[in-house]
């Protein structure tokens, strides 16, 4: 069971450096029987990762996706992107404990992967803690509370 709401889809956007990881995570996702939604790129060309981003973020913040995955070399352009939207809360993550604590303390609803740090085994055990963490509130929903301008 998952704390998204798996009916919509997941959206998924990349740059150039995080196509080829994007494409074997909508892989992983249709393994999963997980909808989802593909903002691009459609290639390595190199592009601009505000351009896939921005609609990744959204998408999730009016309510089209469940949540979002946005991919890029490090990931911190992807994250400083999304999280100019108001009720995002993108969190890099390259790890597993990182992408359960994302969630559980600080209701992310976009998890950004650094394709070039993060080995691809480790990308699908990340999602799947991801897309099944719950978030705890209490102490951490006091904090959450407090990030919207």
């Amino acid at each position: 069971m998952s704390p998204f709401n798996l009916s919509l889809p997941v959206a998924i956007g990349s740059d150039h450096a995080g196509y080829n990881y994007k494409e074997e995570i909508i892989s992983f996702l249709d393994g999963k029987n997980v909808k989802w939604k593909d903002f691009g790129t459609h290639s390595t060309d190199s592009v601009d990762y505000p351009d896939f981003a921005h609609p990744v973020a959204e998408a999730v913040e009016n309510g089209e996706a469940a949540f979002g995955i946005l991919i890029c070399g490090s990931a911190n352009g992807v994250a400083i992107t999304a999280n100019k939207h108001q009720n995002i809360r993108a969190a890099i993550c390259w790890g597993e404990e990182l992408a359960d604590l994302a969630r559980k303390h600080n209701d992310a609803n976009i998890i950004c992967i650094p394709a070039r740090f993060v080995r691809e085994n480790l990308v699908e055990k990340m999602l799947e803690i991801f897309m099944h963490a719950e978030f705890e509130g209490g102490r951490h929903q006091t904090r959450v509370s407090k990030i919207s301008c």
